[in-house]
């Protein structure tokens, strides 16, 4: 079973939109799930950096 998901509102700068979308584009993925990716890469590198302290 999938996780579920929530839906936000976010406000983003256009320039960051676009850049969002291009590289998406060329992974083949959703603006929604592109973001998520980076996110999570974003969330583990954190949590990897804060557990070696």
């Amino acid at each position: 079973m999938k996780p579920l998901k929530n839906k936000v509102s976010i406000t983003l700068d256009s320039d960051v939109i676009e850049s969002i979308k291009h590289l998406a584009e060329q992974d083949d993925r959703s603006f929604s799930q592109y973001i998520n990716l980076v996110l999570k890469e974003h969330l583990t590198r954190h949590i990897d950096k804060d557990s070696k302290k």
